[in-house]
């Protein structure tokens, strides 16, 4: 059997590989083979929008479901395109502008690709 390295998310020990990066199937955490160390792995994380297309800052996406929007009454609507993304940390991992809308934090899982 292959020596492949843990989790350095959460320590696994069930990882694979896929392609040229290495996949937690526990955390879902991926990282690159023969990176650096795992500080500099974590901030080149990769976020995929709902179809599993890879996304990166500058993207444009489009929205796949009505989003109700927090603290207002309006609801952003499904096919809503959104220009130049930005990449982020945290649960909501899209920052953005959208028109109408000023700027707002999406989650990856409600866009997919343009």
């Amino acid at each position: 059997m292959d020596n492949l390295p843990n989790c350095p998310k959460c320590n696994s020990a069930y990882t694979y590989e896929d392609g040229n990066i290495y996949v937690c199937p526990e955390c879902a955490h991926e990282w690159t083979i023969g990176g650096a160390g795992a500080e500099e792995n974590e901030e080149t994380q990769i976020v995929r929008d709902a179809n599993g297309n890879i996304l990166s800052d500058g993207d444009s996406v489009t929205v796949i479901k009505d989003l109700k929007v927090k603290g207002s009454s309006s609801t952003l609507k499904i096919g809503t395109k959104v220009k130049s993304i930005r990449l982020v940390d945290g649960d909501h991992n899209i920052d953005c502008k959208i028109d109408g809308f000023g700027a707002m934090k999406l989650k990856s899982e409600f866009v997919k690709k343009a």
